[in-house]
């Protein structure tokens, strides 16, 4: 039993909310565009009653006469309706009806208001029991006029309005008969009876706003959490009703009672909540009978795309995808099927064994059917023996499978990307059309993630083919240029083959182009990075003699220029451009014209200037073409040796500049920040 402080707290919470919530009501209800004149009564008349109830108590004279004064309120509303609902016929044997029941309502507010106020205590007792036995025939009384009213009432808002009205006397009928019965007054049900109209007052709420232009929805997650309260208040009344009813019939046993009745109801309770099968059937039945549609899809919605979307579980995007489906119908696991040729494989799963499964899903009739229908098959219907349009098509060893539920399909851009097929949930039940529509979005949503996954995983690989072509073509280019110095080297040495300077010239040619071409080789390793060396101080003009002796035996190099002009530079870097700017400027030159390289100091910067007297370039084909990759004026040529050597020369924090007409020759310039000058800033 609760405590008498416990239930004083718990009838000025109640009864409070209940007031406040009325008022609220009735000041609504007055100010509609339609004012209902006797229904805002009534709703006021019923929060001053509740607010005397929470601050006076049930038992004083103030809150009979309230009381009284809502029961009249609510009498009058209900004739109201009666006269919109009945026929000419019975309105004047209903008013008679009415204003009988008035008199015993007022009779017996009055008897139990001066029972309370007399300070004769015999005197008060006799008056008090006669007040409540005419409050409860009024009760009664009510209880099957609105009965009445609520079996001839058309519309849906005054059944409404009846059933809030019926459990208000309803709750008051119990509480006389018990007080009449035991002749004390159950301080448990009066506590909760403020719990009872919170109820009723929502039950008006709804109606009134189901009434209005602009009704209030609320949603799903709201209205759940609100009926989750609802049970759980109606639990604690149900629990103080039994416990205390125990305390008055069970006599000298009523302690072993009530033990027995807290201990077993919260065991029930707990088995049941455990349960998961209890859980799902309640879950259910909720949705089957209390909301219009049986899935809150904004709600939905955003779950599913949250799990396709969500990667910190660490789940691939094909255990995502078929979590995010198994969750919509509360599957417990799932698995994904793919194409592998014109057949169905398992290539995933999600709380679920794939070995469970055949490693072929039959042939490719199932494929066929899933891509052309579309159709969310459910395997149970099959198993039953109905829908014979996708029994034919279902393998024999998927319908053996006592796991399986329901195959969803994953189209795409009038493709099959796969299919889920999911696990059997804790209450297996038939599928409707809110199922089939809700899978059918979600299969597609589902396969164009998917089918995204797929595409970023080809553009990844085309970009790795993308990265080797470019880098073998940089690798084909210097290879060129190898040839072609070392075919040169080939025909002198008809020549000069007797010639020991030449003997050794060539030797160093040979080392030098082997050297090369290892470093080729390393650089078109996919599994190790380009080389690159930390800038250094790069003397330019020894560099340049140095490239234009590997080139004495092919065409002549003039070198001329300043020795002190240091470049601040990764060494391998300039040496491969020079060597290029170098190579370029011979091949455009004639045969034994020399290709000349000035180094000089130019303030903060060296620069190495290669000049050939070839035939040159137009403004244009400098602007538009030179440094682009892939275009060539050389019939054998690549077009990548320029652009590489300015992307180079940039990454070493330098240039390329370039003057050229046509007939006379062109004049290259790679600038280099100057070692020297970034020592005087440092």
């Amino acid at each position: 039993m609760l405590a008498n402080g416990a239930l004083d707290l718990l009838t000025l919470w109640s009864h409070s909310l209940a007031a406040l919530l009325f008022a609220a009501l009735a000041a609504w209800t007055w100010r509609q565009p339609r004012r209902r004149l006797g229904l805002a009564t009534a709703l006021a008349l019923t929060a001053l009653w509740a607010l005397a109830v929470a601050g006076l108590g049930g038992g004083d004279g103030v809150t009979r006469l309230a009381e009284t004064l809502r029961n009249l309120g609510w009498l009058a509303f209900l004739w109201r309706a009666g006269q919109h609902e009945g026929d000419r016929a019975t309105r004047g044997s209903g008013l008679a009806l009415h204003a009988v029941l008035a008199v015993v309502i007022v009779v017996g507010g009055a008897v139990g208001s001066a029972g309370a106020m007399i300070r004769d205590p015999a005197m008060a007792a006799a008056l008090v029991d006669a007040g409540v036995i005419l409050r409860l025939l009024a009760s009664v009384a009510a209880l099957v006029l609105v009965q009445h009213v609520h079996a001839r009432a058309n519309g849906a808002s005054l059944r409404a309005a009846t059933l809030g009205i019926a459990a208000m006397w309803l709750v008051d009928a119990n509480i006389l008969t018990l007080a009449w019965a035991t002749g004390s007054w159950p301080d448990a049900i009066l506590a909760m009876r403020g719990a009872v109209m919170v109820v009723v007052a929502a039950v008006f709420a709804a109606d009134l706003q189901r009434r209005d232009e602009r009704p209030i929805q609320l949603s799903r997650a709201v209205a759940v959490q609100s009926l989750s309260l609802l049970a759980v208040l109606s639990y604690f009344a149900i629990f103080a009703s039994v416990t205390e009813g125990l305390a008055i019939m069970g006599g000298t046993h009523a302690r072993v009672l009530q033990t027995a009745f807290v201990f077993g109801s919260t065991a029930a309770l707990l088995a049941v909540l455990a349960s998961p099968g209890a859980r799902a059937w309640l879950r259910v039945k909720a949705m089957k009978h209390l909301f219009r549609h049986r899935y809150d899809y904004r709600a939905e919605w955003m779950r599913f795309t949250e799990t396709l979307g969500h990667r910190a579980d660490g789940d691939a995007l094909d255990a995502r995808v078929i979590r995010a489906i198994a969750e919509l119908l509360d599957a417990p696991g799932g698995v994904l099927l793919t194409l592998s040729g014109d057949t169905l494989v398992p290539a995933a799963e999600w709380r679920w064994d794939a070995a469970a499964l055949p490693s072929q899903i039959g042939d490719d009739l199932l494929a066929r059917h899933l891509g052309d229908t579309g159709r969310v098959i459910e395997l149970d219907a099959i198993r039953a023996g109905g829908a014979p349009a996708d029994a034919d098509t279902i393998p024999a060893t998927l319908l053996d499978c006592a796991e399986a539920w329901a195959i969803v399909p994953l189209p795409h851009a009038g493709s099959l990307a796969g299919a889920i097929v999911l696990a059997r949930p804790p209450l297996p039940r038939a599928l409707d059309w809110e199922d089939f529509d809700l899978l059918k979005v979600a299969g597609r949503q589902a396969a164009s993630s998917l089918a995204e996954q797929q595409a970023q995983a080809r553009l990844a690989e085309a970009e790795r083919f993308d990265e080797f072509n470019r880098r073998f073509a940089f690798i084909l280019h210097d290879i060129k240029n190898l040839v072609s110095q070392l075919s040169l080297v080939a025909r002198n040495a008809e020549r000069h083959a007797d010639n020991p300077a030449f003997r050794a010239d060539m030797v160093a040619t040979l080392n030098e182009s082997a050297g090369r071409m290892t470093e080729l080789v390393t650089r078109l390793s996919q599994d190790r990075a380009p080389r690159t060396d930390a800038p250094r101080a790069v003397p330019l003009l020894g560099l340049a003699e140095t490239l234009a002796g590997e080139r004495r035996l092919t065409h002549p190099v003039v070198v001329t220029g300043d020795p002190a002009a240091i470049a601040l530079a990764d060494p391998s870097g300039a040496t491969q451009v020079l060597r290029h700017l170098i190579q370029n400027a011979i091949e455009a030159s004639p045969p034994g014209e020399p290709v000349g390289v000035a180094v000089r100091i130019e303030g903060p910067r060296v620069v190495a200037e290669v000049i050939d007297r070839g035939c040159g370039m137009s403004a244009a084909f400098m602007r538009d073409r030179l440094f682009k990759p892939f275009v060539s004026t050389k019939p054998a040529g690549f077009g990548i040796g320029t652009y590489e050597a300015r992307a180079i020369a940039a990454a070493m924090g330098g240039a390329i500049e370039v003057s050229s007409r046509e007939g006379e020759g062109s004049r290259f310039r790679l600038i280099l920040p100057s070692a020297s000058s970034m020592e005087r800033a440092a």
